[in-house]
């Protein structure tokens, strides 16, 4: 089976959307989020480039090997979606598809500027919303989206139960 056919619905998508949400979002936070990224990526030897922005400023990046350049313009691209949709590349993505269109066609924005393929989460506050994006560009489009949010499952859980991190 293919990733393609097994894809997260757009019920899915929300609702990892919906419980993936943080109490606060530091630099510190950034780097660990980023740095578990790296080590998930490494340990799947992932060809990819991560990425974390914060109310437009990149607080996060690392390159693996066998990522390109052409990674860093992706995650730009994605994250552009992130942030004038609130929701994650994937599902916006999901959402045109859905309605039996592409982003491309019907989103009436620039294609070398915005991408609505998997890999850019939307870093979502408590009671500020969305805040940033972490990103990833490198793998087909679900497996960036799934590689962002395993780190952010795994991330806001030990966060949860560690009274250090500031996602309590």
């Amino acid at each position: 089976m293919s990733a393609q056919q097994n894809s997260p619905t757009i019920e899915e998508l929300e609702e990892q959307e919906e419980r993936l949400v943080f109490r606060r979002f530091t630099y510190e936070d950034a780097w660990a989020l980023g740095s578990l990224l790296v080590d998930l990526a490494r340990a799947r030897r992932a060809p990819v480039a991560i990425d974390i922005h914060r109310a437009g400023q990149q607080l996060f990046h690392a390159a693996l090997p066998g990522s390109t350049p052409d990674n860093d313009a992706w995650i730009t691209r994605k994250r552009r979606v992130v942030e004038r949709y609130g929701a994650s590349s994937y599902l916006v993505g999901s959402r045109f598809r859905a309605k039996g269109s592409t982003f491309e066609a019907s989103s009436r924005l620039d294609p070398d500027a915005y991408a609505a393929h998997g890999g850019s989460f939307p870093v979502r506050v408590e009671h500020a919303g969305v805040i940033g994006a972490v990103t990833v560009s490198g793998l087909p489009q679900v497996e960036d989206h799934r590689l962002v949010v395993a780190a952010l499952e795994r991330f806001l859980g030990d966060a949860q139960g560690s009274p250090g991190r500031s996602a309590d």
